[in-house]
């Protein structure tokens, strides 16, 4: 299942903290100048709330007036240090709901990461005959998409044989199959966190 998360609307329709996005989203979406920000714990939700948006640098003011589509698979990569232990997922963005997860893999960076979580949505809403754009924060894996391969500093040895075994094959993915999904960059500044994202972040 995904992880659970908290989300603080500091101005919206009703300011205060939601525990699914479907019910921050109510808030927050086409309202102007929306301020809203996601958690990993409900106490620090909490704190956040009653802090207000400068409780986190990171919390900023709605800009886009186009909300994200909803009906769509939003992607992450999460990783402890760079290189270090790394995982991905993919998720329904409307709902949240975990369609894939991959990993910890013991040694490897975000934009692998992201890479190989973008792949592997093409990959799944392929075989599953589903029309869904994709959604990724990462600028370099969207590059690494278009030129079908990666560039990473990431030695491939022993410990990370597998990981690159993974990518491997998602390049070769790339080269052989044929693709109409959208994959779009996601708007964090105006959107808040991705909903794939692991809630980690400081």
């Amino acid at each position: 299942m995904a992880q659970q998360k908290f989300y603080v609307v500091w101005k919206g329709r009703k300011p205060g903290v939601y525990s699914s996005w479907p019910s921050c989203e109510a808030q927050i979406k086409a309202f102007n100048g929306a301020s809203y920000k996601s958690f990993a714990t409900r106490s620090e939700a909490d704190a956040a709330f009653k802090a207000g948006p400068r409780y986190s640098p990171k919390a900023k003011a709605a800009k886009s007036s186009n909300p994200p589509i909803l009906n769509s698979l939003s992607v992450d990569a999460a990783c402890s240090g760079n290189p270090g232990l790394m995982e991905y997922q993919g998720v329904h963005t409307q709902t949240g709901e975990q369609w894939f997860h991959q990993g910890p893999f013991p040694v490897g960076t975000n934009n692998i990461g992201e890479f190989l979580a973008i792949v592997h949505g093409l990959a799944l809403l392929q075989k599953q005959g589903l029309d869904l754009p994709i959604y990724t924060d990462s600028q370099t894996a969207l590059a690494w998409i278009r030129n079908k391969k990666i560039k990473t500093t990431l030695d491939r040895n022993a410990q990370t044989e597998g990981l690159f075994a993974l990518v491997d094959r998602a390049i070769d993915w790339l080269h052989h199959h044929h693709y109409r999904t959208p994959i779009l960059k996601w708007e964090t500044e105006s959107w808040g966190e991705i909903p794939a994202d692991f809630g980690r972040k400081s």
